[in-house]
């Protein structure tokens, strides 16, 4: 879209500063819109500011012409009428002017930026009213394009015959003047008239050079205009795919095969207009005279030409793939020293000559920082690929280089490479750099393109502070090419990072994070900042600042958690059916107004990558009890899925019956509804032959007195409490404040009694369960190791004996699958609380899952 017609679309104040502009101006209105298209194609800053008039003289020659030829053209129209007249009336005043060429350019360039700014005004006021602002879709700038290349080659194939005819005009006026008679005499009426004849051709060869030169100066500057439009092209598709290698969605801009093909139109006709000067000046040395406009002409295209060719071709040459390793392929722009990785370069000026091989040459670090604990590092492989002409016309000008190596330079005396200095290895940017000695119609230039900075690492423990380095300089810098940003990293508001965290999600496991989702982040980030707008979060803060303190640095949690959704929750996370990032007060608030039985999915905030269920009971006296499990990890989840677990898991009421407490998934899914579609009950009847089915649960033991702990009441709403059960330490009476055990084990030889005795091995194919209770003694004696028996035994051996509430159980089918641990390890953060202390209606009893343990468990931060 011309900016004439933006202008035409604004609404009436900003309409009414144009007329304005235009009443006191030289240039009428309706001829600016009549040669709108041409005017804004003509280069009117470099005829206005530039050192000599060479510019201006052309463009006024020019503007003369695009005048008459304008002026003859309506002549034959009566409706253009009041149009002739300002032609003819316009084409008078700039000829009175004194200076008339750099006048006129003067004006006319003013004019233009007048109009831009009151564009950006109109612009600027639609942002402020929240309207859209006059943005040119994407369709209609590639159809702009599409039309402007069209247009070009309808002008090429005309100068193509105007030089055709120029170069016949020629042949005449070589003809006639070689055969004039050499023997002149005064009187002698015939060679008068040879003479006459003579000059009218050289006067008819002059005007015809004229307008091929004019046509030539005409396709030049629409050839300048096509390419001022595709440059920022290229730059708009660097910047997407520098936000693609964090994360970000792909926007509908231009893809890389349309750039292709826009720049090699471009190229292919300025490597023509090229030719076609060679062919002008080679006319010009065989016929010269006084004031030939070829002579100067000429050369002046000629060096426009070779400078667009130039800029073309360097912007050209662009890394299509930035490095990669093969098995970090979401990660990128992170290299691992004698690791292969990836990297592909093109030139999108798709031109080869047939016997021209191309070779592209890798080099690290070209220009590095100034200091000696800057890392150095040599490429391991071939350093150099070799473009033939039959791939390149086949494929393209592309160099993919898939089997690159880096290592690191030895330090003088050392035997090591070492880095001291004020920047770790993760901060420490790198830039691959390429090398392209380009020739094509004697044209020879060499291209250079540089790759994004990367962090090369030394060890894989190293990935995820490097990825946050790679995070944040994309994020913030608006140099690509600083290798310096570490040394001082700036701070990054949160309408930035926000959306950020959530493309982690997205790009790697399918779901970004909602509103709820990236609130919570924000508080955890900025605390009592949260609510500030210019709140700035630094870069220590992001990946050394523990949150909570003493825990974790946020983005280990938050990337130990990204991990675990990839692995083992990915399906249940793009479905929405874990809530993921919320606090334990936003839990409490939303689980206490909904029934019991109700349960959320929830990242711990404290453990490395685990997430918790929870849900809520309301008691007889309106006293509500909000329960969370032990946080599932990594290790546990490969063993169990969770959906699994939230199937088959059973909490033993104080009549020692086993009941799933999980009904409703929050605000109210029937859990069977919300997980039904991940459960794999097909049973292969072959193989049901052969064994008999297991299956592995989790419990957890609530004690028979549990619910009869008197809660005491907290005149502090805001502040959050547990509601704890009594513990299994021996006494007279039970310790309050203890929480629940959850141990894994078989059912089979599962002794409640007061004291634990060693199941014994069943001897049918077992069915496999995970059952917790809490331990009546806390000291065991020697430590047990119980492993799950992997191979059935086909002799039957006696089953120890049962409490009476447990013989329905069938204990054939079990075995018994236990893990210990020590108490140390499952509550390493703080002691248990005692009775009385922070207790509420609204308590969280946690329930520690999978372990057994030698001691009372009590209830931790999760």
């Amino acid at each position: 879209m011309a900016q004439w017609e933006m202008l035409q679309n604004l609404d009436s104040p900003f309409q009414d500063q144009l007329h304005h502009l235009y009443a006191n101006s030289l240039l009428p209105v309706d001829i600016r819109q009549h040669l709108a298209v041409w005017i804004e194609d003509q280069n009117w800053q470099e005829a206005a500011m530039g050192s000599d008039n060479s510019q201006a003289n052309m463009l006024y020659s020019h503007f003369l012409h695009q005048l008459n030829y304008e002026f003859a053209r309506c002549s034959q129209d009566p409706e253009c009428f009041l149009l002739q007249h300002s032609l003819r009336k316009f084409c008078r005043d700039i000829q009175a002017l004194p200076q008339g060429s750099i006048q006129l350019a003067e004006m006319i360039f003013n004019l233009l930026l007048e109009e831009k700014r009151i564009l950006i005004q109109a612009q600027m006021a639609q942002v402020e009213q929240e309207e859209p602002a006059l943005e040119v879709p994407v369709e209609s700038q590639q159809h702009e394009i599409e039309s402007r290349i069209l247009e070009l080659r309808a002008m090429m194939e005309k100068l193509v015959k105007s030089i055709s005819q120029l170069k016949d005009q020629q042949d005449v006026f070589c003809f006639r003047y070689k055969t004039q008679s050499q023997v002149r005499t005064p009187l002698d009426p015939h060679q008068t008239k040879q003479q006459q004849l003579l000059q009218e051709t050289l006067n008819e060869l002059d005007k015809r050079r004229k307008e091929v030169l004019d046509a030539s100066r005409a396709l030049l500057g629409r050839l300048t205009t096509v390419i001022e439009l595709l440059l920022p092209k290229v730059e708009e598709w660097k910047a997407q795919q520098q936000k693609a290698c964090i994360g970000a969605p792909l926007d509908k801009g231009v893809e890389l095969p349309q750039l292709e093909k826009w720049f090699t139109e471009s190229a292919k006709l300025l490597f023509h207009l090229r030719q076609l000067l060679k062919e002008l000046e080679e006319l010009s040395r065989v016929v010269s005279y006084l004031n030939d406009p070829l002579t100067k002409g000429v050369n002046l295209q000629m060096a426009q030409v070779t400078e667009l060719l130039q800029c073309l071709l360097h912007r050209a040459f662009v890394v299509e793939t930035q490095p990669c390793m093969p098995q970090t392929l979401h990660r990128p722009l992170i290299i691992r020293t004698g690791s292969k990785f990836t990297v592909r370069t093109r030139l999108l000026v798709r031109l080869q000559e047939g016997s021209e091989s191309l070779t592209a040459e890798v080099f690290v670090d070209m220009s590095p920082p100034q200091s000696q604990s800057f890392r150095k590092f040599n490429i391991l492989t071939s350093s150099q690929k070799t473009l033939t002409p039959e791939k390149g016309q086949s494929q393209g000008l592309i160099w993919d280089f898939g089997y690159l190596s880096l290592v690191e330079q030895r330090s003088g005396g050392s035997g090591k490479g070492s880095n001291k200095g004020l920047l770790v290895v993760t901060e420490e940017l790198h830039i691959i750099s390429f090398k392209v000695k380009y020739t094509y119609q004697g044209l020879k230039q060499e291209l250079r393109t540089d790759t994004l900075p990367v962090v090369i690492i030394s060890n894989m423990n190293q990935l995820s502070t490097a990825w946050a380095s790679i995070l944040w300089f994309n994020l913030l810098s608006p140099n690509p090419q600083n290798q310096q940003f570490f040394s001082s990293p700036p701070k990054v508001p949160w309408n930035l990072l926000g959306p950020a965290l959530s493309w982690q999600f997205s790009s790697y496991v399918g779901r970004g994070l909602n509103q709820d989702q990236l609130n919570m982040l924000k508080g955890k980030l900025f605390g009592q900042n949260c609510e500030d707008e210019g709140a700035l979060l630094s870069w220590a803060d992001f990946i050394k600042r523990e949150s909570p303190p003493g825990k974790l640095p946020f983005w280990t949690w938050l990337d130990k958690i990204l991990d675990l959704v990839h692995d083992h929750l990915k399906d249940l996370w793009n479905d929405g059916h874990i809530m993921g990032f919320v606090s334990r007060s936003q839990e409490r608030r939303l689980l206490k107004k909904t029934i019991s039985g109700t349960f959320l999915l929830r990242f711990s905030e404290t453990s490395e990558g685990g997430i918790t269920c929870s849900w809520v009971e309301h008691q007889d006296d309106d006293k509500v009890i909000i329960y969370s499990v032990k946080p599932f990890t990594k290790e546990v989840l490969q063993s169990l899925p969770l959906t699994k677990i939230i199937r088959h898991y059973q909490l033993l009421t104080e009549e020692n019956i086993p009941e799933n407490p999980l009904c409703f998934l929050y605000p109210r899914i029937p859990r069977d509804e919300a997980f039904g579609c991940y459960y794999e009950d097909k049973d292969n009847l072959q193989e049901r032959r052969k064994y008999l089915k297991h299956k592995l649960i989790v419990v957890s033991n609530r004690q028979v007195d549990e619910l009869q702990q008197p809660l005491e009441p907290n005149l502090e709403p805001e502040l959050e409490s547990l509601e704890q059960l009594p513990g299994v330490a021996p006494g007279p009476e039970p310790e309050p404040g203890l929480g629940l055990e959850l141990e894994p084990q078989l059912m089979a030889g599962l002794d409640l009694g007061p004291t634990l005795e060693p199941p014994l091995e069943p001897t049918l194919e077992p069915t496999l369960g995970m059952v917790s209770q809490s331990v009546p003694e806390p000291n065991l004696g020697p430590e047990l190791n119980l492993e799950p028996i992997q191979e059935p035994f086909l002799q039957l051996v006696q089953e120890p004996d049962l409490p009476l509430d447990l013989m329905h159980l069938n204990t054939e089918e079990m075995e018994i699958f236990r893990n210990n641990m020590k108490i140390e390890e499952i509550m390493p953060n703080e002691d248990p609380l005692l009775a009385g202390q922070n207790t509420v209606d609204e308590a969280y009893t946690f329930h520690p899952s999978h372990f057994y343990t030698d001691g009372p468990l009590s209830p931790s931060d999760y």
